[in-house]
């Protein structure tokens, strides 16, 4: 499975870069290769100041070797190897109107002290943070997860929906990082699925990637804007960062597992501020979109 996930991951991100990179109209993604010392390696492909993305990653690594000892602890083993294979992405746009994107899929086994497989997964999603709220966006962004999830089972996209707002919420601030989509993790093989079920599962909807987000791009891109829809859009920026930095478990795996940190930190944008104690006029559209992120909205009825 692993060599058929990372196969699958390779093929994802080249449609994906040259989508991105149609869109943009501008800017090529930069390609670069790297290796762990303990084993594995990625490629690393950035995009930065095109025409729509200030600056973005569509990134793919496989990991693998002893387990470190943080990890240990988590599962409850004294030893073990494992391997984790993924692509993950992030784009920041230039325009305030057009949201902020991140998705990843991944993989994972561990293994035995005779090499035996004995526990295997599959996790991911994708969500969308915008600054300026357009709920039709917000509509359209879940139907796509919506279809993609309903084609395997009609319980995915309520149990991933509710998984992905609690899990991108920011606690230190009390409200969501931004208005979800689909999170999900430790899909194993049980009763019902099978591991090329779930395989299935998560390749429809990294699948389904650019058609929940390009339409958006597509349509926001050419909004005129000003000096104070961008202050707001990098006020903003900086919870994404206060997140990624404090609670995200794929950028604390990455920093525990002797990662690449250029990869890694990759999801960051790259123009951002922070202001003591700010908040935006009442009944504005700025308020409009925390008055959103403070209770997990159901965008599809």
């Amino acid at each position: 499975m692993k060599d058929t996930f990372y196969a699958y991951i390779e093929r994802l991100q080249d449609t994906i870069t040259s989508k991105l990179e149609e869109v943009d109209g501008k800017a090529k993604f930069q390609e670069d290769l790297w290796k762990r010392a303990e084993g594995g390696g990625g490629r690393t492909r950035v995009i930065e100041n095109g025409n729509v993305f200030e600056k973005g990653g569509v990134n793919i690594s496989a990991v693998h070797g002893e387990l470190p000892e943080v990890l240990r602890k988590q599962f409850g083993v004294e030893e073990g190897n494992f391997f984790a294979c993924g692509l993950s992405l992030v784009l920041h746009p230039i325009n305030p109107f057009v949201p902020t994107v991140h998705a990843n899929w991944r993989y994972f086994e561990m293994y035995d002290s005779k090499g035996e497989i004995v526990t295997q997964w599959f996790g991911g999603g994708q969500d969308l943070t915008p600054y300026y709220l357009f709920d039709e966006d917000a509509v359209h962004f879940h139907s796509v997860c919506k279809e993609a999830c309903d084609k395997h089972d009609e319980s995915f996209y309520p149990k991933f929906k509710e998984t992905c707002d609690n899990y991108f919420w920011n606690a230190h601030r009390n409200e969501a990082r931004g208005i979800g989509g689909l999170f999900f993790d430790y899909l194993k093989e049980n009763e019902e699925f099978s591991i090329q079920d779930r395989y299935k599962f998560v390749t429809e909807v990294g699948n389904s990637f650019l058609n929940s987000y390009v339409p958006i791009v597509e349509k926001r891109k050419a909004i005129e804007y000003q000096k104070e829809h961008k202050d707001w859009q990098e006020v903003r920026r900086g919870r994404y960062v206060e997140f990624n930095l404090v609670h995200d478990r794929g950028t604390l795996f990455g920093l525990k597992t002797n990662g690449r940190i250029e990869s890694i930190l990759m999801s960051l944008p790259p123009v951002v501020q922070w202001k003591y104690n700010h908040h935006p006029e009442e009944n504005s559209e700025e308020a409009k979109l925390l008055s959103v992120l403070a209770t997990p909205k159901q965008w599809i009825q």
